[in-house]
């Protein structure tokens, strides 16, 4: 993600959930790659929270063996994010990076419901998943004209589309795409994430999109090399990937430039597989997305079956 996001001098860069601080790293090593020493540089500026006290402690470790002026805070960021304005509001930042739990069932809807930071304004995403909680505040978290790169489970990008009726993260991504926002997804190979065998994806959005009213898909599923026991990208592939972003263009079976009429023509389903085929590709749902969509449902089978219980009680039809 550091060669797609590609920082300049004087950014600063924040990840709401960094971990040991593996994806500022990256951005700060692409950076020296770049530019070297040079003293005459602006560097970076890089902020990370992190919940677990442990992997906050390696993140602030990692930041004083790199020798980064880096600020890393302790907490829960989807409930009381750190980096503040003195009046309250979110701080924002140049460049956002992350990698949340995928499909995260932590938050109940009232964190989204009375959200005191005003993160969710495309929508409350469902409990099941939190994709598109962790990208809202990613959003909020930018200034404008900035950059956000995420890696998420596929699904993030697809589920919901094709549904009838109403879906929250399917009518989430409908907001983003038509407000012009999304301007890459990225399909990565499977097995190439720790605790998941599943491919995932990075979704890049842009508050001042190169490209007004495209979106650029790339499906670098096939771009990988056999490890043991995760396959990895060489060095080659990344540098393939990162291109075919950069220049923004097109390549047979690999990337493909959609309009977002075109987008919505497809209910809104951002999955490079979708646009750009390559041979023997699977298009079964996964099992974790169909869960995450029964669980949907079910919530919200639940809530309408509230109103309705709301309803016959002002008609004098409660049962």
């Amino acid at each position: 993600m550091s060669h797609i996001l590609d920082p300049g001098p004087d950014k600063e860069i924040y990840d709401p959930c960094c971990g040991s601080g593996g994806l500022l790293i990256k951005c700060y090593l692409r950076f020296r790659g770049k530019y070297d020493e040079d003293s005459s540089i602006a560097p970076l500026r890089f902020y990370g929270q992190e919940i677990l006290p442990a992997t906050f402690a390696m993140a602030k470790m990692n930041a004083f063996i790199h020798d980064i002026e880096a600020e890393i805070a302790l907490g829960d960021t989807m409930m009381r994010p750190a980096f503040l304005n003195p009046g309250g509001s979110l701080r924002d930042f140049d460049i956002v990076t992350a990698n949340p739990m995928w499909n995260q069932k932590s938050f109940a809807q009232d964190t989204y419901e009375n959200d005191p930071y005003n993160r969710f304004n495309s929508g409350y995403p469902p409990s099941s998943s939190a994709d598109w909680g962790w990208i809202q505040h990613m959003f909020a978290s930018l200034k404008d004209g900035g950059r956000m790169a995420v890696v998420l489970d596929t699904g993030a990008v697809s589920r919901g589309s094709g549904n009838v009726g109403r879906n929250r993260e399917r009518d989430i991504r409908k907001e983003f795409v038509e407000d012009d926002l999304v301007e890459a997804v990225i399909l990565m190979p499977e097995n190439l994430f720790y605790n998941t065998t599943a491919p995932g994806i990075i979704l890049v959005i842009n508050k001042d999109k190169r490209e007004k009213d495209e979106v650029l898909l790339i499906n670098a599923s096939g771009l990988f090399a056999k490890g043991r026991p995760k396959n990895y990208l060489p060095d080659d592939s990344i540098k393939h990937i990162s291109e075919i972003y950069l220049n923004w263009k097109e390549e047979e079976g690999i990337s493909k430039i959609v309009t977002g009429e075109e987008v919505a023509k497809n209910d809104y389903n951002l999955s490079p597989s979708r646009y750009v085929t390559q041979d023997e590709e699977d298009d079964t749902l996964p099992l974790e997305d169909a869960v995450v969509l029964l669980n949907e449902a079910e919530e919200e089978r639940k809530l309408a079956d509230g109103e309705l219980e709301e309803i016959l009680e002002k008609m004098g039809l409660a049962v």
